[in-house]
């Protein structure tokens, strides 16, 4: 493995967790799975435990408030809860770029899991579609039954053969790479927008109250109604700045490559 591509930064010491769920949401179609995971780590005010930046990162960098540049990075947060299990959360600006870079990586935020006895491995993500869901439709998948059957309620779906191809990314690599290590792992897949300006915030909303609900976070989701208009407002806006071409275009690639009906997962 290519370590010297790879630097992770320690934030304090290590805490001891005990048997923590490990929540992964990374950039992808509609944010979904970052949306979500920003959103848990706010609210549960949890804290920085690693940041980690790579060569395989894409080979940009950000212009924030201050005029000033960042780096991409990846952070790993914790949140310790009394009497129950503890949360690792995994968030951040971008995935790797290519192919090896994705195992790599994927290895090591495994290997931070078995380093706090974490057992049980939970990624987000985004299904696109060509138009925009009123009622995002949220599914899930594994690599073992048992973790499916524990999970699957009247507010997800397991039967998700045939609505989906493969699952791009850290949220699809993490769960083949956690089977190798005797690790359960599920992925909860919301219905969003295709488009690459959309931001999924209902699906991602929809995927907070399972969580919510199954790991007993005891949050108060209904703070997102707000951001939802808001965000929404200015996608809107964005939105109907692009031509009618642009936006055909847009679909047209995304149907061309990945299906007529679902465009991507990730």
């Amino acid at each position: 493995m290519r370590d010297n591509y790879w630097k992770i930064m320690q934030f304090g010491k290590i805490p001891k967790l005990n048997k923590p769920f490990f929540i992964e949401g990374l950039p992808g179609i509609g944010n979904v799975g970052k949306i979500a995971i920003d959103f848990l780590i706010d609210e549960l005010k949890a804290k920085k435990l690693y940041e980690i930046t790579s060569y395989t990162f894409p080979h940009s960098v950000f212009v924030n408030e201050d005029n000033l540049v960042e780096l991409p990075i990846v952070e790993v947060f914790y949140k310790r809860f009394n009497g129950k299990r503890d949360l690792l959360l995994l968030g951040g600006d971008v995935q790797p770029i290519d192919e090896i870079s994705s195992y790599e990586f994927s290895d090591k935020i495994l290997d931070i899991v078995q380093k706090f006895n974490g057992k049980e491995v939970i990624t987000l993500g985004g299904i696109g579609l060509a138009d925009i869901p009123k009622n995002p439709k949220v599914y899930c998948t594994g690599n073992t039954r048992k973790i499916i059957d524990r999970y699957k309620s009247e507010l997800v779906s397991n039967k998700l053969y045939g609505v989906v191809g493969p699952i791009v990314g850290i949220s699809g690599l993490l769960l083949g790479l956690a089977s190798r290590r005797n690790m359960e792992a599920i992925s909860f897949l919301a219905e969003t927008y295709g488009h690459p300006m959309y931001l999924g915030i209902k699906g991602a909303k929809e995927i907070l109250n399972i969580l919510n609900k199954k790991l007993e976070l005891k949050i108060d989701i209904n703070k997102l109604d707000k951001e939802i208009k808001d965000i929404e407002s200015e996608i809107l806006k964005k939105t109907e700045q692009l031509s009618d071409v642009t936006k055909q275009i847009a679909l047209k690639k995304f149907q061309k490559r990945f299906g007529m009906d679902v465009d991507y997962i990730g």
